[in-house]
């Protein structure tokens, strides 16, 4: 998986290419604890994301939570595989995905 972050004053935007699963989702997860110090605003671009296990829905329901006390989180680009599993595991009606 390929990470690319771009931080703009309190707006962090995080790009994800390839999968997001046991493997990838502590790399993920050790970048989110490093940079969400004073994040407001989390976009997550999930336009090259082919992949998603629920080791990355855990990791994405922990940043929401996380989000929801400091500020905002969305989703933007979500394929179709990837949007059958939000609303298969009811994510879509905890996640703000545009």
């Amino acid at each position: 998986m390929n990470i690319d972050k771009i931080a703009e004053e309190d707006k962090l935007t995080i790009k994800l290419e390839g999968r997001l699963d046991t493997n990838t989702a502590p790399v993920l997860e050790k970048e989110l604890q490093n940079d969400l110090y004073e994040v407001k605003n989390l976009v997550l671009d999930f336009k090259d994301l082919k992949y998603i296990s629920s080791a990355g829905l855990r990791l994405i329901l922990s940043t929401q939570k996380t989000m929801d006390k400091q500020g905002s989180m969305i989703i933007q680009n979500v394929n179709d595989f990837i949007m059958e599993v939000f609303e298969a595991t009811g994510f879509i009606d905890i996640l703000t995905i545009k």
